[in-house]
């Protein structure tokens, strides 16, 4: 599998970097999975990608990991030359087709019907399965209704790629990204969390470090980072915790499992 990063910026887009939005190609031939799409993503998946193809999975819907959604539904409806030939997965919370459809409304008791470019599906705590891999959620800590983490395995090859989506610290992240050759886990709070953190929302790096060496992650990626944050600082303080690879997250990275 092959991981491009095309936003990995916390909480709103940075200069350079969109928001949370990942492509993940399984194999030669078969549509990319977008995992959540930020604000700034549809830009940075025209770079790499045909929008009009590809399957989309989320972690949850705070604006930072789905605003660009309704742009790439403009896309796939309305591009002059290469639309959408046929009807895409989308798996989010329960409540995605309301949520997307007032994003792209006409007004405010305005509900686009996106089901008619994408076949959507609720997790309702059950993996699915798209192409050659399984999606697995897992239920994470954030005031975003219906938020997980998400643990995609390859069916042939075994390797796992997991994302702890946005969410405080708790074990059912570990489960996660348990043996994961590649986890993506947010470290919002930058280096460490204090009295002053509000809860029941991010991580820090040490947070993030610990998960990694519970999990016996190979890889562990910093991302979700704000842009006002201390990037090198928040490494060295997951490295506190994990003592293998870890590097910071950025748009553009290309990462192969």
């Amino acid at each position: 599998m092959k991981l491009t990063v095309l936003g990995c910026t916390g909480s709103l887009a940075a200069p350079g970097n969109p928001g949370s939005s990942y492509l993940i190609d399984t194999e030669d031939g078969q549509p990319g999975i977008l995992m959540d799409f930020g604000p700034g993503a549809l830009a940075a998946l025209q770079e790499v990608a045909d929008p009009s193809d590809a399957h989309l999975v989320f972690s949850h819907l705070h604006a930072d990991h789905c605003s660009d959604t309704t742009s790439l539904i403009i896309w796939r409806r309305f591009h002059p030359t290469a639309p959408a030939r046929r009807r895409n997965i989308l798996v989010g919370p329960s409540y995605a087709p309301e949520h997307l459809g007032r994003l792209g409304g006409n007004g405010p008791n305005d509900i686009d019907d996106i089901s008619d470019t994408f076949d959507i599906r609720a997790w309702n705590g059950r993996p699915v399965d798209i192409d050659a891999v399984t999606v697995a959620p897992y239920p994470a800590v954030h005031p975003a209704a219906e938020s997980q983490a998400l643990r995609i395995e390859h069916k042939d090859s075994g390797k796992v790629i997991a994302f702890s989506g946005d969410s405080a610290y708790t074990p059912t992240l570990i489960d996660a990204a348990r043996d994961a050759d590649l986890f993506l886990c947010e470290a919002a709070w930058g280096p460490e969390t204090d009295e002053n953190t509000p809860t029941g929302m991010h991580m820090s790096g040490r947070d993030a470090g610990r998960i990694a060496r519970e999990a016996g992650v190979k890889k562990l990626v910093l991302v979700h980072i704000q842009p006002w944050s201390d990037k090198e600082a928040t490494r060295r303080a997951a490295a506190e915790e994990f003592d293998g690879e870890i590097v910071i997250g950025n748009a553009k990275d290309v990462y192969e499992v």
